[in-house]
């Protein structure tokens, strides 16, 4: 054995004991930690590999000098930024033990892994009101849950017009439609993945004012679609969490054939919330779902969920045939369901939080997140020179500048507020603007009162560059 790794083997307790409290000071320190250091966008010159390296104990301490002061606060409380949890202490503790444990879950003949996250498994399908007909695997994030969601689907349509996709590819499926009212971006990226292309997704008119949508208008899309298509409906737009009528559109099929597919990434947890379980309605209704585990189920990246009422289809798209895998059969292994062969146990980060805080847990944590949205959003509209663009109907408030909205002046808005809070860009109603999206178990009323304040002053500091004055003193 090499003799730094025999070193490092022989003081592995020791080694994990000052990684432990690295750990325990950056957690500690997240509340005074700028969200956005400065230093992380500065350019950092790379070193090269080395030839003879020290250890362990070496590479701690210059990961604590040149990268650590570089990271954000992103596990912290306001991170805003895209849809971002953290890691609650039972995720983390899994997480931890994920690595130590170092499974690759995807073989029968291995089985305890697949165990666990069948487990897991069970329990979000009951968090999100889905039956017993859905079956689920962890993936890797949304972008893979949709992804496989929309495989399957491709796979339907093949069915339904007497083809197999798996086997002789998808131009034997000619031209394919995917309707949509306000389709997340992976949509489109998991469309050419699949050798659909950008192109087949259709977008289809929303209702006035809103990201849902128009369910007559999806009506007249299907109506004139030449066969089977794909319905991809939204519980939970990105930009203001705006909730497809998910009865409604399910109710279609009973005219139409369409495969429907939910991209519920984080709008699924509203099933924790009885003041806002009507949001998503009708989600046990959809032929696949995707549900995004590192947004608010507050378990590190990278994890989600994707749910399918036909596995059968999901079994004959990613079967992988080798001597040392297990057969397909009723029950397939997980190699035999997504495109990993290699598989983590990522399901055991979200085994421990489920387990450690039940439904009960993570239903406050989404209410809290919940009020923290509608008190940033109330704070927004009293904030001279700012104007929220839409109702605050869940986690995410999205507003722009009342004055000359571009890019440029909101991403200096952005960056004056960075140390603060961390919220990313967007564009709604074809303005430029900004989005602040609450996932994070950490949140408090205090936050939002600090994020508040920060904006305000931030706020003040850009319209004062317009006009040369002085922005007056927090």
């Amino acid at each position: 054995m090499h003799r730094e790794l025999a070193a490092d083997l022989d003081q592995l307790p020791a080694l994990l004991e000052e990684a432990r409290q690295r750990a325990v000071d950056f957690l500690t320190g997240l509340d005074d930690r700028p969200v956005i250091p400065k230093e992380a966008g500065r350019p950092t010159p790379s070193e090269p590999l080395r030839e003879d390296a020290d250890g362990l104990r070496a590479a701690l301490a210059e990961f604590g000098e040149r990268w650590e002061p570089r990271l954000s606060a992103g596990a912290g409380p306001r991170y805003f930024g895209f849809v971002t949890g953290g890691a609650t202490p039972a995720a983390l503790v899994g997480d931890w033990l994920t690595a130590t444990a170092d499974q690759n879950s995807n073989s029968s003949l291995d089985p305890a892994g697949q165990h666990l996250e069948r487990e897991t498994v069970g329990w979000l399908r009951e968090l999100f009101g889905l039956s017993p007909a859905h079956s689920g695997t962890f993936v890797s994030g949304a972008t893979q849950s949709n992804t496989v969601g929309l495989a399957i689907a491709r796979e339907w349509l093949g069915e339904r017009l007497g083809v197999d996709v798996a086997e002789d590819g998808v131009a034997a499926l000619g031209r394919v439609r995917v309707l949509s009212g306000s389709a997340h971006s992976s949509v489109a990226k998991a469309l050419s993945v699949l050798g659909l292309g950008r192109t087949a997704l259709t977008a289809v008119p929303t209702l006035p004012g809103r990201e849902a949508v128009d369910v007559a208008a999806l009506e007249r899309a299907l109506a004139g679609a030449d066969g089977p298509c794909v319905v991809v409906a939204n519980a939970g737009t990105v930009n203001t969490v705006d909730f497809d009528d998910l009865r409604a559109i399910a109710a279609l099929r009973e005219r139409y054939a369409f495969w429907l597919h939910v991209d519920a990434a984080f709008g699924a947890f509203a099933a924790l919330s009885p003041h806002h379980a009507e949001l998503v309605a009708g989600l046990d209704l959809a032929d696949s779902v995707c549900v995004d585990l590192h947004k608010w189920l507050n378990v590190p990246y990278d994890s989600a969920v994707q749910f399918t009422r036909r596995r059968d289809l999901q079994a004959r798209v990613f079967q992988n045939a080798a001597a040392y895998l297990g057969p397909v059969g009723d029950h397939p292994d997980l190699v035999h369901l997504t495109p990993e062969n290699s598989h983590r146990l990522r399901a055991l980060a979200a085994w421990f939080t489920l387990r450690a805080y039940g439904r009960a847990g993570h239903r406050e944590i989404v209410e809290r997140n919940v009020a923290g949205a509608r008190g940033l959003g109330a704070a927004v509209e009293a904030i001279d020179g700012l104007r929220l663009l839409a109702p605050v109907r869940l986690n995410v408030v999205c507003f722009t500048l009342a004055e000359d909205p571009t890019p440029e002046r909101l991403a200096a808005l952005a960056s004056e507020l960075s140390a603060e809070a961390f919220l990313t860009p967007t564009r709604y109603a074809g303005l430029p603007a900004l989005r602040a999206a609450f996932s994070n178990w950490r949140t408090t009323e205090a936050d939002v009162r600090r994020t508040a304040a920060a904006l305000s002053a931030a706020t003040a500091v850009i319209t004062s560059a317009d006009t040369g004055r002085t922005p007056p003193v927090a």
